[in-house]
């Protein structure tokens, strides 16, 4: 009934691009701040590009600033993480997510998660 689901991911050379999709069902993105989040084996999740609640003003973890951009297609209902520059610490399983809550600097409570698609980044 309710759905996210991310795709886009792969393996990439440091410095190439990719761009993530997360296409929503049973829910319109129109009314949630977006959150993108990444986890590597043996880390914390992190988030990495968040709207903040409100204001919908962007959150930019500091290894991302200036390479990663968050867009929306409202007609799709579908979000995209371009990536570009991309590092070997990028290297991550990545998450979208969407939340209606007072969510800012990718904390607070998120409705929504897909399942995840996998960027690796490497030689």
């Amino acid at each position: 009934q309710v759905q996210l689901v991310e795709s886009g991911g792969g393996l990439v050379q440091p410095g190439g691009s990719l761009t993530l999709s997360c296409a929503a069902s049973g829910f319109t993105l129109d009314y949630y701040a977006i959150g993108w989040f990444r986890q590597a084996p043996g880390k914390e999740r992190e988030g990495v590009l968040c709207e903040s609640a409100g204001d919908g003003s962007i959150y930019y973890a500091d290894s991302v600033k200036g390479r990663f951009t968050l867009s929306r297609d409202n007609a799709k209902n579908t979000v995209y993480l371009q990536m570009n520059s991309l590092k070997p610490e990028d290297t991550a399983m990545y998450y979208c997510s969407a939340s209606q809550s007072s969510v800012r600097y990718c904390r607070g409570f998120y409705d929504h998660w897909g399942q995840g698609t996998q960027v690796t980044v490497s030689s």
